[in-house]
């Protein structure tokens, strides 16, 4: 019975939180060995359908990194980056958009389904459908320099930066209860396809549609202090502390940098979670301690 008892304090602790959430938009960023692990693609996928049968709106933004390195292999096409950007030719263009619209975007589409029932379905989509992520090529300067990098000489291809979210797609969708799950490949003004960073395709999303909460799944547990300690809120100010002494780096850099200016831009609230931990997600979300990082500004 004690079990039982504890159950229902542990939904009853939810409840303020459903509350203050219902009818908000989350975009969650997917990716990491959440999507590898067939225990914790299973966990996302109920998470993702618990989230919107008590109102919340979903989006679902999705990577596919390692996926599409293993996919040009297989094509006999050796994967490059420059300063972490995948170069991405005409022919890794292709190989790009066949694995991450294709069959990256349509397996997570179907794992949901299978969990959610009737009344509520994920839809796949490209940033090329109904023009959802409207692109043009990344201005490489623009990008390295604002992370402190040299500028590298090399052409980085069909790689882009969002210019345009199709937010009216996206609304529709959601207010007809569906989950949008969107593959980061974006169109040109003369319909061509970029390959599009995630995380960044995540930020705009979330942007476009002013979003509550923009959640990163990751493979760390969030953001670190100099010490190595997981930092539970990150504040603007601290973020540039630790960007400045070079705490903030690598990966986590782009990651961060994106988050506040997403949050300038109207996000009310970034998380970088680790999607390694089963229901991570609802933890980070519904409980008062979470179990990652939120990144606020001041």
């Amino acid at each position: 019975m004690e079990d039982l008892i504890q159950k229902a304090r542990t939904l009853q602790s939810a409840l303020p939180y459903i509350r203050e959430f219902y009818g908000k938009v989350f975009v969650i960023k997917y990716g990491g060995s959440a999507m590898l692990q067939q225990e914790l693609r299973e966990s996302f996928a109920k998470d993702v359908v618990l989230l919107k049968y008590v109102g919340i709106k979903v989006v679902v933004v999705h990577g596919g990194g390692p996926q599409i390195s293993q996919t040009l292999e297989i094509f006999g096409i050796k994967p490059e980056f420059v300063g972490g950007i995948r170069k991405t030719d005409e022919k890794t263009m292709h190989v790009v958009e066949m694995v991450l619209s294709g069959d990256i975007n349509k397996d997570i589409t179907s794992l949901i389904n299978i969990h959610s029932g009737k009344s509520i379905y994920a839809v796949g989509l490209s940033g090329r459908d109904g023009w959802l992520i409207r692109a043009r090529k990344l201005n490489k300067e623009e990008y390295f320099s604002s992370l402190g990098m040299e500028v590298p000489d090399q052409d980085i291809g069909y790689v882009g930066q969002v210019e345009e979210v199709n937010t009216d797609l996206l609304k529709t969708l959601m207010e007809k209860n569906y989950i949008p799950v969107i593959a980061p490949v974006g169109v040109g003004e003369k319909g061509e396809a970029y390959n599009i960073n995630a995380d960044l395709a995540a930020c705009s999303i979330a942007t476009a549609l002013k979003a509550e909460k923009l959640i990163f799944l990751t493979d760390t547990p969030g953001v670190k202090d100099s010490q190595g300690n997981l930092i539970s809120t990150l504040t603007e100010s601290l973020a540039k502390k630790l960007i400045d002494e070079g705490t903030i780096k690598g990966g986590m850099l782009p990651k961060v940098k994106s988050s506040l200016e997403a949050l300038r831009q109207g996000v009310k609230k970034v998380h970088i979670i680790d999607g390694r931990i089963p229901h991570s997600i609802l933890l980070e979300v519904f409980t008062d301690e979470g179990i990652g990082t939120q990144i606020v500004l001041d």
